[in-house]
């Protein structure tokens, strides 16, 4: 089963490269700068278990660099490059010590809720999507606060769960990647539930890796036929964040990280703040316009 998640892995790769690459050949786009630099730092922390979705979505509301309905998508196809290597070399390094059934229907149901989620977030008024992201950037920041005051679920020994549990992990892990298409990641949510059902901490990473990856490729492929992204970014965050996770997987053992998700906290606080702002502000205007209607994405 382990070989069957890497060989769906390697297809992945394989559909979400040729489709990016020709993407960007027929618009002639180059990677913005200052989104290289982004998806290393984002993807490096992120291979450390500090998460990539809240602080890139924290940054590009902060620098402006790409509109409010446009962020969890581009998202979600820039950090797919870097989550695949992830998901690699977890898989390599800890998947042959996971319940293989858990392992492959956890990954195929956030594939699943990934494809799902795509067309849902192009077709959402842009408060609801600005709304989404806040709610999930202060989930982010709960989790941030839970890790450094030690409160996050200790976990078990466990390599798998039971079926009822089992079942109950699959369903939520299509709900992930669902919402993994507006900006909310899959990485915590992850963390917290198998952690509770008494897993062991370190083996939720193959798992949550190789869902992402998966749930990136499928759902990148939609949103680069629906091309309501900014591709400029997406590419950096792709070029950028690659080198960087085969870095932090490789060279760097330990550090303290601490620190840096209090810094972290505040960025992505004050990020969730601006976008609830905003969406209220949309909501209310969309209020006084009874005649608008959600943008169709053909």
């Amino acid at each position: 089963m382990l070989i069957a998640i890497l060989l769906l892995v390697g297809m992945a790769i394989l559909i979400y490269v040729v489709g990016l690459a020709r993407v960007a050949i027929a618009e002639r786009v180059t990677p913005s700068i200052e989104a290289m630099g982004l998806g290393a730092v984002v993807s490096f922390f992120d291979t450390l278990g500090i998460g990539s979705f809240a602080p890139t979505a924290a940054w590009l509301k902060f620098r402006r660099l790409v509109p409010d309905r446009l962020i969890p998508p581009t998202m979600v196809v820039g950090l797919t490059a870097p989550a695949m290597a992830e998901s690699v070399i977890f898989l390599i390094l800890l998947g042959v010590y996971v319940d293989p059934l858990l392992l492959f229907g956890c990954a195929t149901a956030t594939l699943l809720g990934g494809l799902f989620g795509a067309p849902l977030v192009a077709r959402a008024r842009v408060w609801v999507v600005q709304l989404t992201v806040a709610i999930g950037l202060l989930l982010a920041a709960a989790a941030y606060t839970m890790a450094n005051l030690n409160l996050f679920p200790a976990g078990g020994t466990a390599t798998g769960l039971p079926p009822g549990q089992a079942v109950a992990a699959i369903a939520a892990s299509f709900g992930f990647g669902l919402l993994a298409n507006f900006g909310v990641g899959n990485y915590a949510p992850t963390l917290v539930m198998l952690s509770l059902m008494g897993m062991d901490p370190r083996l939720s990473f193959p798992i949550m890796a190789a869902g992402g990856s998966l749930m990136g490729a499928g759902a990148s492929i939609r949103h680069l036929q629906i091309r309501q992204i900014d591709l400029r970014v997406v590419i950096g965050l792709a070029i950028g964040g690659i080198p960087a996770v085969l870095v932090a997987a490789f060279i760097v053992k330990s550090m303290p990280l601490e620190l840096l998700r209090w810094l972290v906290l505040v960025v992505v606080i004050y990020a969730a703040a601006v976008m609830l702002r905003a969406a209220l502000l949309g909501r209310r205007e969309q209020a006084t316009q009874p005649g608008t209607t959600a943008v169709s994405i053909p």
